[in-house]
């Protein structure tokens, strides 16, 4: 089968959720090779080989994390050239889809962002993607050079089937172009007990509806006792009640949870374009007109304060 590259994201070996699901999604496509780079392989190679990756092209040079994406598109763009991939995926991230439009640049090929699934058509790679503010679902391929596919988190369920996860050593010379943004410092996020709100399966967010940032605690509770990340709209961030890497919708980040609950949101088109490709949505607003209710599976007119805390018991009982 041919090869698919995977680039691999990580903090210092601990691979992140989204790229299992690339690594399962590209099994079905054909057989994956994972793109490790940076330190902290050997604290990877079990995870990567219990996801279906057959060889890991690792490029742990310490010039390669030290300046911002530009290195990971140059190595992606030799390795391009060097084993002639049927595609890359990348994870649709910031990072991720940077990533890949500069690689795209660089090997002269299409890229199709945001993607929520992948298939081959006839030996065609054929995305799904969610477009205009999520208003219309279109399925786009690829035309020229190597396909690069960066796909939204949650998108695939990971599902484990072991492989050799082989190391393959790999390097590039870097272009000057390549340095010329440096990371002079790195600042580590103290990280609580939620998941982080792009990788959960899980979220629980608050709307304009909320009130207040002390009120927040109401959906807080909740999502801990869903084992869920917390996430907030554009109206309920500007007013300073939620902070800014908790923004869902389309100057924020984009979710595709297994389950997405929105208190208080009225569903505007700038946060149903960052949250409507979830699997299951649950909505509760005391305005039965607001156009959340057009988009969700389930919902309850009624005040949050009142359905929320009666929920959040609910669940806690059935424990």
């Amino acid at each position: 089968m041919s090869e698919i590259l995977v680039l691999v994201e990580h903090t210092d070996g601990d691979v992140k959720k989204v790229t299992l699901e690339l690594l399962t999604k590209a099994r079905e496509l054909g057989t994956p090779s994972a793109v490790f780079v940076g330190a902290g392989f050997e604290k990877a190679k079990d995870k990567l080989g219990e996801y279906g990756a057959a060889k890991v092209y690792v490029a742990d040079a310490a010039e390669l994390t030290g300046y911002v994406v530009a290195p990971k598109a140059e190595l992606l763009a030799k390795l391009v050239a060097d084993a002639s991939p049927a595609a890359v995926l990348v994870a649709a991230t910031a990072e991720g889809k940077e990533i890949a439009g500069r690689l795209a640049i660089k090997t002269g090929s299409g890229i199709l962002t945001d993607a929520v699934d992948l298939k081959l058509d006839g030996g065609t790679f054929v995305a799904e993607q969610s477009i205009f503010g999520g208003s219309s679902i279109v399925h786009s391929a690829v035309t020229v050079g190597t396909p690069i596919v960066a796909m939204r988190p949650n998108a695939t369920a990971p599902v484990p089937e072991a492989a050799a996860a082989e190391r393959v050593d790999a390097a590039v010379e870097l272009t000057e172009s390549a340095k010329l943004a440096r990371i002079v410092e790195k600042v580590a996020v103290p990280k609580g007990d939620r998941p982080e709100l792009t990788e959960a399966a899980i979220v629980v967010s608050g709307g304009r509806g909320v009130g207040s940032a002390e009120k927040f605690s109401v959906i807080e509770a909740l999502a801990d006792q869903l084992g869920a990340a917390v996430g907030a709209s554009r109206a309920a961030v500007d007013s300073g009640w939620y902070p800014h890497q908790s923004q869902v919708g389309q100057t924020g980040k984009t979710v595709s949870p297994q389950l997405y609950v929105a208190a208080g949101i009225s569903g505007a088109i700038q946060h149903r374009a960052g949250m409507q490709t979830s699997k299951t949505i649950v909505a509760i607003n005391k305005d039965p007109e607001a156009p959340i209710f057009e988009l969700v599976d389930y919902g309850v007119v009624g005040d949050l304060f009142t359905v929320v805390p009666q929920a959040t018991e609910e669940i806690a009982k059935r424990k």
